[in-house]
């Protein structure tokens, strides 16, 4: 090739290079997204853990929604208290008391406290449980099957299976709810981290049948909730439900509860 063609060639790509530079400058400007700072200055101070507790899409999510006035400046349960206040700062507004919540699970049917009818050696993941013969191995079909599909899904180390049910650790815990929708049978609820008793027991059995299945099932006697002097506690669904905004821990439901359905928090 001659010198003049490989000049022309040189000249047509720096050419070329130079109209595209100029295209993308144009466009950039064009089409730019304002980015209010605040947002910015939010995402910073949010922890990054992008679990979606808050029920937006990610820390970025959550940052636009409170820019917007979409979601209030407390709305990330991971941060907590400390988080909210600077968020609070950011946006020139109180944050308000916000309760620390963590995850509790609504069964206490390990290997001790019921049995199992067959031995299970398929797949265990909860979400198939309607799938598996009798829906599950264990004698109680309300209750959790060990499966561990919660513990998978914490992203903070907060939830074991122990001797074959799920247990949360409520110092871990950030109240992200990623166990609690991975749960088919809505076994696990957020509860205050202070609550003094909670109800381990979610079965739906009426009590002979709740009897043979656990040792420690509610059978929906209903005397916690007719001793309670604040009447923070109901029986719905064949067990009992503490009402955390009346409860005034006094511990009578405990006491009241032969079966030891309801427990320390």
């Amino acid at each position: 090739m001659s010198i003049a063609g490989i000049l022309i060639a040189v000249a047509v790509v720096a050419a070329i290079g130079l109209f595209i530079g100029i295209f993308l400058g144009i466009a950039s400007n064009a089409f730019k997204v304002e980015v209010d700072e605040r947002e910015e200055q939010i995402l910073a101070v949010l922890p990054g853990n992008n679990c979606g507790g808050c029920g937006y899409p990610g820390c970025s999510g959550c940052a636009a929604a409170i820019v917007k006035g979409e979601a209030p400046v407390n709305a990330c349960p991971v941060g907590g208290a400390d988080v909210g206040a600077k968020v609070g700062a950011i946006m020139g507004v109180e944050a308000g008391e916000s309760k620390r919540m963590v995850a509790f699970v609504k069964c206490q049917g390990d290997c001790e406290k019921t049995h199992e009818d067959y031995n299970y050696t398929g797949q265990k993941d909860c979400q198939m449980i309607a799938y598996i013969p009798n829906q599950g191995p264990k004698s109680c079909n309300s209750g959790c099957q060990g499966f561990g599909t919660c513990e998978k899904a914490c992203p903070f180390d907060a939830i074991h299976i122990v001797n074959g049910v799920a247990v949360v650790d409520k110092e871990k815990c950030k109240a992200c709810g990623k166990c609690i929708a991975v749960c088919p049978r809505h076994l696990i609820e957020l509860v205050p981290y202070d609550a003094p008793f909670a109800v381990a027991c979610s079965s739906a059995s009426r009590g002979p049948q709740a009897m043979k299945e656990c040792t420690a099932s509610c059978i929906a006697c209903s005397m916690c909730a007719k001793n309670c002097p604040a009447e923070a506690v109901t029986v719905e669904n064949m067990h009992a439900h503490i009402d955390y905004e009346k409860c005034i821990g006094c511990g009578t439901c405990v006491q009241k509860c032969k079966r030891g359905s309801i427990v320390s928090h």
